[in-house]
């Protein structure tokens, strides 16, 4: 038997925007693919054959010779990903879907699928191939609970065998947990890996840092859970303890973070980060009580607070790569110029800036959709770049304006990043 993956290409920011190639004297770096289909290949039975297609670098709707096939999408790739399960079901291939979008909206994907995962994919996967084995495949599989400790790593290599010229991450990310408790209005994890956060053991997060180490790459960390206090911050300590005892710097690209979880975090713990090998944050911004009030020009407790965050950044000699989050309900055409102001007193040399976009499954398009204010469902544009909804203070056309201002005008003091090597140019927009 033979499995044909499927990861669908999406609308990055440089594509949705091309002057952004003239603004930002950065590298515009294509990362990997999700772990979704890493993980789901790396529990296929012994007699299942593999085939992966990346549709960004070559287009995937092309005959294959696999008995099934699977397709993993967000919601900027949903387009894209229910085209392509239709082309492959006109060719007489039985299709599958799961990831994020799915999970949120299974009741559309269904429309151009066989069955649908929906949640935690390993456990319903193995579910969904022994009934297609036995001729019985059903419509929707839900989350079967899994022991994570009982995972193999996520098959990475998948990915890393099919890099070239067009394609060749520096990084790809390391999981430490999964499920988050917290309810933030613009995130879908507590949905898509359940409230409970369940951590990955030491031994597995260390395997998974071992199995990019030999292939000469880097890890990125990108969940900021693991900073959440009690078992997330200690896997996360243990983890930084095993690598200075092991008298070598972990080669991670940057570790997932936010400011609430910066000031909440003691310094000595930063500083263990820093001993371990964390040369920088991926400081997310716009989700958290800090940065959706800092720049609204009527908090200035929480403005205080975010610049005590990125200073305990650099305390820890550490460097903030920040994303700004542009377009909620408190922000007004003021704001583009309190966060440059921010950017530049702070000190913060790397950013990135997105437009606040609800995706479904989330809180926020809930609440978006029951007061009228989605202005589309083209899912494509669901990418951070474009405005979707009807904010309060705002046009949509104003956000969008503010948003390429911010790229603009943060990098217009920055052609020295020409100038400096890769590493230190490598941004995702």
């Amino acid at each position: 038997m033979k499995v044909l993956f499927v990861y669908p290409r999406f609308q990055r920011h440089a594509q949705a925007h091309p002057e952004l190639l003239e603004y930002v004297p950065m590298n515009e770096y294509l990362g990997s693919p999700s772990l979704g289909i890493a993980a789901l290949a790396a529990v296929l039975p012994p007699h299942w054959q593999v085939e992966f297609r990346d549709d960004r670098l070559t287009s995937a709707d092309r005959p294959t010779d696999a008995d099934l096939v699977a397709l993993s999408f967000f919601t900027a790739a949903a387009t894209r990903g229910m085209e392509l399960a239709d082309y492959f079901r006109a060719q007489g291939k039985p299709t599958v879907a799961g990831g994020l979008f799915t999970t949120a909206m299974p009741h559309l994907v269904l429309e151009h699928v066989d069955a649908v995962v929906v949640g935690e994919g390993e456990g319903a996967w193995l579910q969904l191939l022994k009934d297609f084995e036995a001729g019985g495949l059903q419509r929707r599989y839900e989350r079967i609970p899994v022991d994570l400790g009982s995972l193999p790593a996520p098959r990475v290599s998948l990915y890393i065998d099919n890099e070239g010229a067009a394609f060749h991450p520096d990084d790809y990310p390391v999981q430490l947990s999964r499920g988050c408790p917290l309810s933030c209005h613009s995130c879908i994890l507590p949905v898509s890996m359940t409230k409970q956060l369940r951590e990955f053991p030491l031994a597995h997060v260390v395997n998974q840092l071992d199995q990019l180490g030999r292939r000469g790459k880097r890890a990125c960390l990108t969940e900021d859970t693991s900073w959440l206090p009690g078992k997330g911050n200690r896997l996360l300590e243990s983890l930084f303890d095993h690598l200075i005892a092991e008298g070598k710097e972990a080669s991670v690209s940057y570790v997932g973070i936010s400011m609430p979880m910066i000031l909440a975090t003691p310094i000595e713990l930063l500083h263990k980060a820093r001993r371990a090998g964390v040369k920088m944050f991926y400081l997310v911004g716009g989700f958290d009580p800090v940065t959706m009030r800092a720049f609204t020009g009527n908090d200035e407790r929480q403005l205080e607070r975010a610049y005590r965050a990125i200073a305990k950044c650099f305390e820890a000699d550490i460097e903030p790569y920040t994303s700004f989050l542009y377009g909620q309900d408190d922000d007004d055409l003021a704001t583009v110029d309190r966060m440059l102001e921010f950017a530049k007193k702070s000190g913060i040399r790397k950013a990135e800036f997105a437009i606040f976009t609800p995706y479904p499954g989330t809180p926020s398009f809930k609440r978006l959709e029951s007061e009228g204010r989605i202005l589309s469902y083209e899912w494509y544009r669901y990418n951070d770049a474009n405005c979707v909804y009807q904010p309060k203070q705002l046009t949509p056309d104003q956000v969008t304006q503010g948003y390429l201002r911010l790229w603009r005008e943060f990098y217009s003091d920055k052609a020295y990043f020409k100038d400096r090597c890769h590493e230190e140019r490598t941004i995702q927009f």
